[in-house]
């Protein structure tokens, strides 16, 4: 090869293109694989690096390198790997004078990349494609198609670091396009990037919308609108994970899936009970099972010593806290589930109900009552949790998402929490004893006279 390169040295301008790839048609052609790859490199140096080439002259079989390798000239994946990475480390440092040719390589090793499965490797090589460069700029719509497909590739080994960086740069690129295929992908990877960073309550929603989109298969439709469950259950427990659970439980879908029983069981407000939730844990991915950290403030209040444990003498859970995703929502949503049937609950026995130490019981419901996820309140004195009367809070949340929009409650404000329970106990009284007297009244027991 090098005695051939060094005698179309001596050739006139107008004919080295022809020259030059006539030398890479022979290259290619050749049964040797190894002889193949040494060949080709070495055309390729010659012709990019050598002044006496020319860059148009570089351009051209640069050019038609990438034509013979999209059309298969080169039938072993491997060779055609070994000689676009050869090529694009020769061409790199002169990026500038041979962008669209580097590009198109790129796009032809990632997709050789991701048949084999390489998901990161193939997303870091989209990575390098130039898009905005002075010589040539990429399309926004171009842009946009890159982006998302670098998102999809780094969730496939679940990075969601990176392909969270390239979301947030699609979604800035979104409404330059109306195709309605890249706009189901954008979605989508909303949906999975959600998924990937704990935001469940989202990813349960743009999963559902997009479980009823008919341009989707059949089988990816079942396949959304189980993971839309499987968030709807990792959610917080709260008003606005109801509303989700409504919708999905009126999905008809919902009861050929697997998860259908535990989703019912969450809607209905009822207590999971560990069987059940470990038949769930076997259908959640790595992420969905992350490890949940534990502030030090909340270690130091799970340990404190309770004065139950002294008073019965029981051995008290010696858990401090949720150790997964998974299990902070079930804890969550027993805890829930607890405030329909109880009044009130001592520390002890919340933390018995959820397998947690009484200090550990009491910070997961001061934080839901913060967070306006559970309506209650809490006597440290008497070591007691209170549960207020949640039912109108529920029939709103069920009512939005039966369909019936935004209720306008009005109620009187009649000042502090314990002001309004008094009157509303002071006017339970008064209508049971009216009931009473209406009562004895129709039976003629109680005679009443005019004064």
């Amino acid at each position: 090869m090098e005695g051939k390169l060094a005698k179309l040295q001596t050739l006139a301008q107008k004919d080295k293109s022809q020259a030059y790839t006539s030398l890479l048609l022979e290259a290619l052609a050749q049964p040797n694989p190894t002889a193949v790859a040494q060949d080709v490199h070495t055309l390729v140096q010659v012709v990019l690096t050598q002044d006496h080439v020319g860059l148009v002259v570089g351009r051209q079989v640069l050019a038609e390198l990438v034509k013979q390798l999209k059309e298969g000239a080169v039938k072993d994946n491997e060779l055609r790997k070994q000689i676009i990475k050869d090529t694009l480390a020769v061409a790199q440092p002169r990026l500038v004078s041979y962008e669209e040719q580097v590009n198109i390589l790129r796009f032809q090793l990632a997709d050789i990349l991701e048949a084999e499965e390489e998901w990161t490797e193939a997303a870091k090589i989209l990575t390098g494609i130039s898009m905005d460069s002075g010589q040539r700029s990429l399309p926004d719509e171009e842009k946009l198609k890159v982006n998302i497909r670098v998102v999809r590739l780094f969730l496939e080994d679940e990075n969601s670091e990176l392909a969270d960086i390239y979301y947030k740069r699609a979604a800035l690129l979104v409404d330059s396009t109306k195709d309605r295929e890249t706009v189901l992908s954008f979605k989508l990877c909303q949906a999975r990037i959600n998924d990937y960073t704990s935001r469940f309550l989202e990813a349960a929603t743009r999963y559902h919308e997009l479980s009823f989109t008919g341009e989707i298969d059949e089988e990816e439709r079942t396949f959304m609108l189980s993971a839309s469950v499987t968030c709807a259950v990792l959610a917080p427990a709260g008003p606005n994970r109801s509303r989700v659970l409504a919708a999905l439980c009126r999905d008809e879908r919902t009861a050929q899936l697997p998860s259908y029983n535990i989703l019912t069981k969450m809607f209905l407000d009822r207590i999971l009970r560990p069987a059940e939730v470990k038949e769930f844990e076997a259908t959640l991915k790595p992420h969905q099972l992350a490890q949940v950290a534990q502030s030090s403030s909340d270690r130091l209040a799970a340990t404190v010593a309770d004065d139950d444990e002294m008073v019965t003498g029981e051995t008290v859970s010696t858990r401090t806290g949720p150790s997964t995703v998974l299990d902070r929502a079930v804890l969550e949503h027993n805890l829930l589930a607890s405030s329909k049937i109880y009044s009130n609950i001592t520390f002890y026995g919340l933390g018995a109900l959820l397998d947690l130490t009484p200090g550990a019981a009491e910070t997961m419901a001061r934080r839901m009552i913060e967070q306006g996820r559970l309506k209650g309140w809490i006597d440290q004195v008497e070591r007691l949790i209170w549960f207020e009367d949640s039912k109108e809070g529920q029939d709103d949340a069920q009512g939005k998402a039966g369909g019936l929009g935004d209720v306008d409650l009005k109620s009187e404000d009649t000042g502090a929490p314990y002001t309004k329970r008094w009157d509303q106990q002071i006017r339970m009284t008064a209508a049971n004893v009216e009931a009473i007297v209406q009562h004895l009244s129709e039976k003629n027991l109680v005679t009443f006279t005019e004064s």
